[in-house]
């Protein structure tokens, strides 16, 4: 299938784009949610810097609070995020850190099970855990392609539909009420990091 591509804005110069609300990624996948959260730059006046590290949940909030310190992300309209899944972490610990993150000023963006939940939702509102290959299976169905972790292109595929995702992932998460993130399963804040970047939007 031959993907349909957006326009695009290019990146502003380095001059410029220091000056503008600067959004710090630190990402456990090394490719997907990098890759997704990349495309935001060219969409919105925004400086957004991913940063895939391959490793889980709290070494994520670790790193995040290591990297706001020694790049100065400190500045009044500067956002760090930290990303990552459940998948098979143990609850107490997948908790654990998203606790630590808030209790440290940081902004999370998790998904039980999986990050594939949020892109799920761009088609559908589904309120059932499944696993993370059953995930797959319906992306493979909906996109009319194999889904691949890494593509680069999935943002442009699925631009058109993200306002429903960020209706149904609101859903699905006030539906959830006080559960604690672990069990909690599906949900995901994803669409919360979503959000705080389209404030953004490039005015036509």
């Amino acid at each position: 299938m031959t993907n349909r591509k957006l326009p695009g804005i290019s990146p502003r110069k380095e001059n410029l784009r220091s000056m503008l609300p600067r959004f710090l990624i630190v990402c456990e996948g090394k490719q997907t949610e990098p890759n997704y959260f990349s495309r935001f730059r060219y969409f919105y006046r925004v400086h957004v810097d991913p940063r895939g590290i391959g490793k889980r949940a709290l070494t994520v909030v670790d790193e995040a609070l290591r990297l706001r310190k020694l790049e100065g992300y400190t500045r009044k309209d500067d956002e760090v995020w930290c990303v990552f899944d459940h998948d098979d972490l143990p609850s107490e610990y997948f908790n654990r850190a998203v606790r630590l993150a808030e209790e440290k000023g940081l902004h999370v963006a998790y998904s039980n099970e999986a990050f594939e939940l949020w892109f799920l939702l761009h088609f559908a509102y589904l309120d059932t855990g499944i696993t993370r290959g059953e995930y797959c299976a319906k992306l493979n169905g909906l996109l009319g392609c194999e889904y691949l972790k890494n593509d680069p292109d999935i943002f442009d595929q699925l631009f058109d539909k993200m306002p429903d995702a960020i209706e149904r992932a609101g859903k699905l998460l006030c539906q959830h009420g006080d559960t604690p993130p672990a069990d909690a399963n599906p949900s995901t804040t994803v669409h919360l990091l979503v959000e705080a970047l389209r404030r953004y939007a490039i005015q036509p």
